[in-house]
């Protein structure tokens, strides 16, 4: 009888000893429910998301700093607290934001939406609510390990001021062109509107409950599950989306074995997913495309699968997610001729107004590849390099640079002296008294130089330009949480090659 009962004993400690040595790593979490929005109907789940996932990530071993119905002045000072928190835990922390609540995109930019904007015009946002590259900023601002955001935040533009001209969702957001440990979801793809649900919880935070508290789950997988079962819940209407530049593995409950080395899986052609889909139920192979997301898979699907509705939805997605590549290369590349070329691909979308906006403001600004050409500083980018059709932005006046620090280090060259007089080659002698002692002159003896020496004048280079203008809406790291600009994912964020788990 005593054997048993000693079994069980160490079996048990056994299972803490391991969630423990899971839990090794200091977790830390910040967690936002923006209900109550003062300008606009309420919205009835973000507040229930928020106390669901607290307990969940409490439950993993996260430390939760809860905030519900945050102005902006409250967000920001929110996560420079947790900014600090995590400095405070040290470089082997793993820092996780989730968010619900309203979420857009102006000008290719993504915007957290405090509860006290009240816009009147898009211009309006950028002053009032939060730039999603400010909190990534921040978080990448001080050492971790692994950084995690999850927003819930694609639900639709209920401003009426401003609804008809910004684009729909949130712009992509490429983990891959930041710093490396960093996984983000979205509720739903790019470009794409989530719903709030009928439930107590949105779809994507229902589904976000169930899969990761499965033990031993990877990240990936716990979000690849994500996607299906909202799909499925929407009926094809809403599909998740993530980026991840992950080289650590992350679960949010530890399994029975060690947790295996992360592996970087192949990504799979056209011909390879065709041959894989080929043959199986709409229904199954339709599931196996959206756990996988990638423009393969769905342009696979699509032409073996053509009938309502998983083929159409299959179709809006891929063509969907495309026009958001395309519009954030635009965004990133930032002239004129770039959102030129996106015009003339996608003349008819909910991104046309602002990319003609975009497109005229830039209209007549400076070419500086051509500017710096002109000088020998820089290979010139010809018409043959843009886009067909297109024109490069340019401005007759700007022959160069017009301000020194742009122009590259000039170098040394001749310098045109005027003619020198040749000396007299027999000049008259100064008679002197050979009587009268001879003093030592006062200047040093000058060299002699030949006519045919030539002059060289050295000049001090520019000093080096740290505050160079980036190509386009920034995309770096490091700016506080306070700033307007700055770093940035991509054009809404990370450059745009990412997938539905990219």
């Amino acid at each position: 009888m005593f054997r048993p009962f000693l079994h069980r004993t160490l079996m048990a400690a056994g299972i803490l000893l391991g969630s423990h040595a899971a839990f090794a790593e200091s977790r830390v979490a910040l967690v936002i429910g923006q209900s109550n929005y003062r300008a606009v109907v309420p919205l009835p789940n973000p507040a229930n998301d928020a106390r669901a996932m607290s307990q969940l990530l409490g439950n993993a071993g996260f430390e939760v700093m809860d905030a519900a119905d945050l102005s902006q002045n409250e967000m920001r000072a929110k996560v420079g607290d947790f900014a600090a928190k995590v400095a405070a835990k040290g470089p082997d922390t793993v820092a996780l934001v989730f968010y619900a609540g309203h979420g857009l995109q102006i000008d290719g930019e993504n915007f957290l939406v405090p509860v006290d904007v009240d816009p009147k015009r898009e211009t309006d946002i950028p002053l009032q609510a939060i730039r999603l590259n400010d909190v990534l900023n921040t978080l990448t601002s001080v050492p971790s390990k692994t950084r995690i955001l999850l927003l819930d935040a694609c639900r639709n533009n209920p401003f009426p001021a401003i609804n008809r001209s910004a684009g729909h969702g949130l712009a992509i957001v490429d983990a891959k062109t930041g710093a490396p440990g960093t996984f983000m979801s979205f509720s739903t793809s790019p470009g794409a509107e989530a719903e709030d649900g009928s439930g107590a919880d949105s779809p994507y935070t229902t589904a976000l409950l169930s899969a990761a508290k499965e033990p031993g789950l990877s990240i990936e997988d716990t979000f690849k599950r994500v996607r299906v079962s909202v799909n499925k819940a929407t009926e094809g209407r809403q599909t998740p989306w993530d980026s991840s530049s992950l080289t650590d593995d992350f679960r949010f409950f530890p399994g029975s074995g060690a947790a295996a080395p992360k592996q970087v899986e192949a990504k799979r052609t056209v011909d390879q997913w065709r041959r894989e889909l080929q043959g199986k139920r709409v229904e199954i192979a339709n599931e196996m495309i959206v756990a996988d997301g990638t423009d393969e898979a769905y342009e696979a699907f699509v032409g073996l699968f053509a009938q309502p509705p998983f083929g159409p939805q299959a179709r809006e997605w891929l063509d969907r997610h495309r026009r958001m590549v395309a519009w954030n290369n635009a965004v990133i590349i930032n002239t004129a001729a770039g959102y030129r070329s996106f015009l003339l691909q996608y003349p008819d979308s909910d991104l046309t107004a602002t990319a003609r906006k975009l497109e005229d403001r830039l209209r007549n600004r400076p070419n500086i590849a051509a500017s710096l050409a002109a000088i020998g500083g820089a290979p010139s980018v010809s018409a043959a390099s843009a886009p067909a059709g297109t024109a490069l932005p340019t401005n007759a006046s700007l022959a160069a640079p017009t301000c020194p620090c742009g122009a590259p280090p000039l170098p040394l060259k001749k310098v045109d002296l005027p003619p020198r007089k040749r000396a007299d080659p027999d000049p008259p002698k100064k008679r002197t008294d050979p009587d009268q002692p001879k003093r030592a002159s006062a200047q040093p003896p000058r060299r002699s130089r030949d006519d045919d020496d030539d002059v060289v004048v050295y000049r001090r280079p520019p000093p080096p330009d740290y505050y160079q203008p980036s190509p386009g809406p920034s995309i770096g790291i490091g700016l506080g949480i306070g700033g307007f600009g700055g770093g940035r994912y991509g054009g809404g964020g990370y450059q745009g090659r990412s997938r539905g788990g990219y």
